[in-house]
Order: structure tokens, then sequence, then C-alpha cells
């Protein structure tokens, strides 16, 4: 009788392959500044296209709802799929659908082409913990992973200022190419670097187009109802009961009963749980340091964008040194240590004066920054760790979408403890006051994961062994493990 083994997707890594972590530190690069370049040339695009400023803000959803859409049943099937035909695919849909993009004559051909781009990132962020996992050393992710988002960062940050510059020299169409060389090196990269495995592109079949679509729809009714909440609250409360109601449909599905076991999992639930939380944080550069600057300092967007860049700069410095962190006490730990320092620091405006000086305001952002640095790049390695072998992808595309839906829902909410508590000094106290409340409670929740992460470990499970009846055939039989085994008569 012999032990069938199950499949897995990826076998763990004997030593770190740097190229392919190369390769999709490019990748991901590509996808996420997609948002931020094509932010920068809104404007020219609505006078361009004869489109008002509200119509043009869908250039930036529709690339950003596929993305959601997809997230966690691309991530399962990247699970079973070759990373290396994925990675290809992805870049190859982003350069298509970017000379279309520069193309387009009218929004809503440029609309549609978003949309398609969107789908093609998202396979890359569906994709990438899938290729860490298996070209890297367990021991060594988090440093890896620190180092993808200090390129993603720094490199979204140059982007978006030759973005800016391109624009004002050629046009935004130019704004879409700009890319192009950084997609045909992923590209080219990705295909030496990454190995095949045999797997193949399995075709998604209906099940996960269903899935996608369901959760499509989830994702699009939570923004924008968060969009119409202050203007038109009645259809806000429709749109968050549709929202509801296509969640649930989606979670009674058979093809989704691993993503919710998943989790179901104290471990992976608690972690994902805190990450949401935590991610609230946003809302602090997003929301209120603009509005704090203009209505309560009177200060113009040149400072709130000088404020940004300090906070940016201290999460670039400090995620490298997270992963090395992460690596050597632990990733949970590590990431709750961040999580804790963010929160605090997301208090410590609260004593702030109408008469603050940029310096002193400057610094308390400096420390929001490495607090959330020293957040980020462990959650990452976090969800990644806390996933079962073979669920890397599942793992990454629940933490995409929980990440997504919780930096749409934060500015919202601290709209909302600004406008009920007046707006100025009393409402940016307010919304940071509940906003630490927020985080606070995603530090429970990492501490509540590392809990169950010391827990001692259940019984083995069965395994399913191969056995040869009298005549021959082979059957399946399930083995209790020799310590669960009843004693005979």
């Amino acid at each position: 009788m012999t032990t069938a083994p199950a499949p897995q997707s990826s076998a763990p890594a004997v030593r770190t392959r740097w190229a392919p972590v190369v390769a999709v530190a490019l990748a991901m690069l590509v996808a996420t500044s997609e948002m931020s370049m094509a932010g920068v040339v809104l404007p020219s695009i609505g006078a361009d296209l004869g489109a008002d400023p509200a119509a043009t803000t869908w250039v930036l959803l529709a690339y950003a709802l596929p993305m959601a859409a997809i997230a966690i049943p691309a991530g399962r099937w990247a699970d079973r799929a070759d990373p290396r035909l994925i990675l290809a695919v992805s870049m190859a849909g982003v350069g298509v659908t970017s000379v279309l993009a520069a193309l387009a004559p009218a929004l809503w051909v440029l609309l549609a082409v978003r949309l398609l781009q969107g789908v093609a990132g998202g396979l890359t962020l569906a994709v990438y913990l899938p290729v860490i996992a298996a070209t890297v050393r367990a021991d060594q992710r988090a440093r890896v992973i620190g180092a993808v988002v200090t390129i993603m960062t720094v490199g979204g940050m140059a982007g978006t200022s030759s973005g800016g510059l391109v624009a004002g020299a050629v046009g935004w169409r130019a704004v879409f190419l700009l890319k192009l060389p950084l997609v045909a090196v992923a590209l080219w990269l990705g295909l030496r670097a990454l190995p095949r495995d045999g797997r193949g592109l399995p075709a998604p079949g209906l099940p996960l187009l269903r899935e996608a679509v369901l959760l499509g729809g989830t994702v699009a009714a939570v923004l924008v109802a968060v969009d119409e909440i202050t203007a038109r609250p009645v259809l806000a409360a429709g749109l968050g009961a549709l929202s509801v109601g296509l969640g649930l449909t989606w979670a009674r599905l058979p093809a989704s009963r691993p993503v919710v076991a998943l989790v179901r999992a104290r471990r992976f639930g608690f972690t994902t749980l805190g990450l949401f939380l935590v991610c609230f944080n946003v809302a602090v550069t997003v929301f209120l340091l603009p509005y704090f600057v203009a209505d309560v300092l009177h200060e113009g967007p040149e400072v709130a964008g000088m404020l940004l860049l300090v906070q940016i700069g201290a999460m670039t410095v400090t995620s490298p040194v997270a992963g090395w962190l992460a690596d050597r006490v632990g990733a949970l730990p590590t990431a709750a240590t961040g999580a804790g320092l963010t929160a605090g620091a997301t208090l410590l405006p609260v004593t702030l004066s109408a008469d603050a000086g940029l310096v002193h305001l400057g610094w308390q952002v400096a420390l929001i920054g490495v607090g959330f640095g020293l957040f980020n790049t462990p959650v990452i390695a976090a969800v990644m760790a806390t996933a079962p072998t073979g669920s890397t992808g599942a793992a990454g595309g629940v933490g995409g979408t929980v990440r997504m839906i919780a930096t749409t829902l934060a500015p919202a909410v601290a709209a909302l403890c600004w406008t009920v508590a007046g707006g100025g000094l009393a409402g940016f106290r307010t919304a940071l006051v509940v906003l630490t409340a927020i985080q606070a409670a995603g530090v429970l929740a990492l501490l509540a994961a590392r809990g169950a992460a010391h827990r001692p470990p259940g019984p083995p499970a069965p395994t399913t062994e191969v056995a040869r009846s009298g005549d021959g055939r082979r059957h399946a039989v399930t083995a209790v493990p020799r310590d669960r085994a009843q004693p005979a008569g």
C-alpha cells in the first residue's frame, strides 16, 4: 500500500532566487502605479474628452473594480496554474491595454479599456505571493516582501512625478505609454527567470466567473454606497443592503467554501481582521491632513503634499527594517508592534492646536509612517505564513480585497466624524479618536492571531492512501494515524 500525497501548488524553496523576485517586484510596480499615474492626468482627460470631474473619476474606479472583483477567485485560480504564464499574460495584457488607452477616442472607450487593464493588473496581484512562496526561503520572505514594498513605494512616487512632467510636456495619452519599457523588462525577466511547472493555464470555468461577478458586484455596491452616503443616504443604504446580499450569495457557493474555511481559521481570520482595521489609518493622510491643513492651519495643498511625502519617506525607510525584524522575531509580533505604534501615533496629533507649526506636525506624520511601515510588510508576510500550503494565492486575494475595502471605508468614516463634530479642530480630533479606536481593535486582533499561532496543534488528520483489492483494482483508503487508532476488540 502506497501513500498518495496531496498535490501542492509549489514546493518550499531551498534557496532564494532573486531574478523571479525582481520580475514580480517590477510587475507589482506596474500594476499598483496605474492608479496614481492615471490620477495625475484626470483633469487633462476630462478637458480633452469633454467629461466632467465626476465622470473622469471612473477612470480610476474602472481599474480598481475588476482588481477587487477577481482578487479572490484569481488567487484560487493562481494556486493551480503556472505562475510564469500568469505573470506573462498579466504583463502582456497591461502592455496592450496601455496602448489602447493612449489611443482611446472617447471616454467610454477609455473606461472599457481600463476595465480590461484592471483584470490584467489583478492577475499580477494574484500571483505575486505564490511566486515568492516558490522562490524565496521561508526565513527570508518578510525581508523580500519588504524589498518589494520599497520598490513599489519609491517607484510609485517616481512614476507619479514623471507622469505629471510627461503630461505637461506632450499630453495625457503619453502617460499610459510611459510604463511600457518597465512592462517589457518584467515580461522578459519573468519568462526567463520563472521555470515552467507543467500546470499550464487551466480554464477558469463557470464557478470562478460566477464568483467574480458576485464579488465584483459586492465591492462595487460598497464603493458607490460610500460615495453616496452623505448626498443620498437612502440610496447608500440600499446599496449597502445589496452588497450584503451579494456577499452572502457568494459565501453560499460551493466554490467559495475553501476561502470561507480559510477566513474562519483563527490565525488567518484574526490576521486579516487586523489588516482590515489597521488599514483605516489611510484616512489620516487622504482626508484628515488635507482638511486640517486647509481649514485649521489655512495652508495650501502643497503643504499637504509635502506632509504626504514625509510619511511615504518614513514608510520607505522602515519597510526593509520591518522585513528583517519579521524574519528574526516573527511576522505576527512585528506586525502587532507596528500596528500599536501606528495607533498611538494616530492619536498623538489630538494635542495639536490651531497655531501648530509644520515642524511639529511633520514629525508626528513621520511617526505614523514609521508605525505603518513597521506594520505593512510583516502583516503581508503573516497573511502568507498563516495560509495553508497550496493556498497562498487565495490568501493574497483575500488580503487584497480586505485592504481595498478598508481604504475605501476609512475616508468615509473620517468624513462622517468630521461632519458630525462640526469640522475644524473639533472634527479633526473626533476623527482621530475614532480612527485610533478602530486601529486599537486591529492590534487586539493581531494579538489574538498570535495567541492562536502558539496553541498546540490538533491531532493529525487522516491521510488518503491507495490500495489494491483482491481483483487488482486500485481504490482509496482512509488511514487513521497510529495514535488515534482504536485498540482491537
